[in-house]
């Protein structure tokens, strides 16, 4: 499928999707909404896709919405934010969380509002040590969307979440590392070797067993310590019974390498 705003290819088991409006800092319209979205369906539909990546082209990963899309003139009927998150960054922050596979991030450079809350949603974030994050909702009057609210938290804290929702800093890369926001600030010029090299590895490994992790871990912060257990228990039962299982302990006893077929 020929696309306009996005790149899509899939190699060896692994989807990369990059945002490719460089020159908006790959900020999103309507039309790259609708793109992601079908890109986004082939990765879950596909059985042979085993990793997604997502990067942005050019000398930014995504500055959050473009806001020469919407129609914001003192003279306009005011846009409806909600139904815009409603119909485009909500389902596409749950496609992202909800992906029964790995999902890598590479941030090769500002990830700003929105940019920021789609990295956030992502498995493992790698960022460019030129890269930087900034929640810069509270600067034109809005709130963290795209579950920033609820990832931001998460990952380093209320009182750090509040100071960067709030105030609308930059945090650059290491700092973003050290706080626990993201996996590893990585050089420049080895990000995207880096991010390619972990895709790959995800693309041979047990897919269903790393589905069910990140399911759990998302479910873990609502959970009572009982509840968890159970359906820990649930998906020890589950994966006991895969192929991927047998395949492992097999391997281990043998002393070879598994070869995981994601089943």
């Amino acid at each position: 499928m020929g696309y306009k705003t996005i790149t899509f290819t899939v190699d060896a088991g692994v989807a990369t999707l990059t945002l490719n409006r460089p020159k908006a800092l790959n900020s999103f319209t309507a039309e790259m909404h609708t793109e992601v979205r079908q890109a986004m369906v082939q990765v879950t539909d596909d059985s042979a896709i085993r990793c997604l990546l997502i990067t942005g082209a050019g000398r930014g990963f995504c500055a959050g919405q473009d806001l020469g899309d919407r129609s914001v003139a003192a003279d306009d009927a005011p846009p409806d934010l909600g139904e815009s998150v409603k119909k485009n960054y909500n389902p596409l922050i749950r496609s992202i969380m909800n992906l029964p596979k790995p999902v890598i991030c590479a941030v090769n450079g500002v990830a700003a509002g929105a940019g920021s809350s789609i990295a956030l949603a992502c498995d493992i974030v790698l960022a460019a040590r030129s890269a930087s994050f900034i929640q810069v909702f509270c600067k034109i009057g809005l709130v963290p969307d795209s579950g920033g609210t609820w990832n931001l938290p998460r990952a380093v804290g209320l009182a750090r979440a509040k100071g960067l929702a709030m105030l609308g800093d930059r945090l650059n890369a290491d700092t973003a590392e050290q706080w626990g926001l993201i996996w590893k600030c990585i050089d420049d010029e080895a990000l995207m070797d880096e991010a390619h090299k972990m895709a790959r590895y995800f693309a041979t490994q047990p897919t269903r067993a790393l589905g069910r992790i990140k399911k759990l871990l998302h479910a873990s912060s609502s959970n009572t310590l009982l509840e968890q257990t159970e359906l820990e228990q649930e998906a020890m039962q589950e994966l006991g019974q895969s192929d991927d299982y047998r395949e492992g302990v097999a391997a281990f006893m043998e002393k070879r390498p598994p070869e995981f077929k994601g089943a």
